[in-house]
């Protein structure tokens, strides 16, 4: 008969209990870049221009897609759990817009609540021609092969 002292079983207990409770902790991840409160307290309005906010801030995490007089600096946070899809806690947007002089017009700050959830359509559009089944495919070009045309024969 095997026995197992008290003094052994305890230390086995605890490490499983641990390494059951690490298991279920969420993995944080961080992503972006927001600079810091009192970097973006110095911005002015009509004085800094491109350079002057790229050098104090850093270059912008995205640079807008329609007018490139507006820059963007993002930060987000998800949080996952075991095998489920993240879930993002924390996202912080600062917007940089420049004037045509590259003059700094204003500065918007958003967060997680500004954000507006956009539905996927899950239409399929329609392809035009014939759909062929897996015998067509694998036999298809049979008969079709010219030895003619392979080294000039």
């Amino acid at each position: 008969m095997f026995r197992v002292s008290k003094n052994a079983l305890l230390p086995a207990i605890l490490a499983a209990g641990l390494t059951g409770a690490a298991a279920c902790s969420p993995v944080v991840d961080q992503r972006g870049y927001i600079p810091d409160a009192e970097k973006l307290a110095t911005i002015r309005s009509g004085i800094d221009n491109k350079s002057s906010i790229a050098s104090r801030l850093g270059s912008p995490s995205t640079i807008g897609t329609f007018d490139a007089n507006t820059w963007y600096y993002i930060s987000s946070e998800e949080e996952r759990f075991a095998f489920f899809n993240p879930k993002t806690t924390k996202r912080e947007i600062v917007e940089v817009r420049f004037d045509t002089d590259n003059l700094v017009e204003g500065v918007t700050y958003y967060d997680l609540e500004d954000g507006k959830k956009v539905n996927i359509v899950g239409r399929e559009t329609p392809t035009r021609g014939k759909e062929l089944t897996l015998l067509e495919q694998v036999f298809g070009n049979l008969g079709r092969f010219d030895a003619s045309r392979i080294g000039g024969q």
